[in-house]
């Protein structure tokens, strides 16, 4: 039976790496299935004043492939985005980046104005504005002098 020695600092630099190989695993930016090829890119929503602001990161994702739908309350999007022409899987050394289809769909509150919903896609990020109501903006009541 052989000695082996123990080195304490490399079991804890093992175990250091294993926690942030979980941590970006579990915590990373979107989902991806690469079995399946499909993703979700990381969203941010925020209200601005009089509107509600959705921004998607989906760097290289062709505009043509892009469908936004809005059925009811529920706003839908949905795209691919596809590996360089000319390349397959098999030419990769590596590839961490997620390809493939993918869809998200958000509840919106009833005080969107579906009619002026605005999207833009600049710079790997679609924008999409999401103007309220004018019956749910507030309104200001003067107050008059009494007679």
């Amino acid at each position: 039976m052989g000695v082996t020695r123990w080195e304490p600092l490399k079991d804890l630099m093992d175990l250091q790496e294993r926690m942030h190989k979980l941590f970006d695993e579990t915590f990373s930016r979107g989902t991806h299935d690469q079995e399946s090829g499909v993703w979700s890119p990381p969203v941010d929503i925020m209200e601005k004043g009089e509107e509600i602001v959705l921004k998607m990161e989906i760097p290289e994702v062709d505009q043509k492939s892009i469908d936004i739908k809005m059925e009811g309350t529920v706003l839908t999007i949905k795209g691919e985005r596809q590996l360089e022409e000319g390349t397959k899987r098999e030419d990769y050394h590596r590839l961490e980046r997620p390809y493939g289809t993918f869809s998200r769909s958000f509840s919106l509150p009833n005080t969107v104005d579906q009619e002026k919903i605005k999207a833009s896609h600049d710079d790997g990020i679609l924008r999409i504005t999401l103007p309220k109501k004018e019956e749910t903006k507030p309104k200001q009541i003067k107050v008059e002098v009494g007679e």
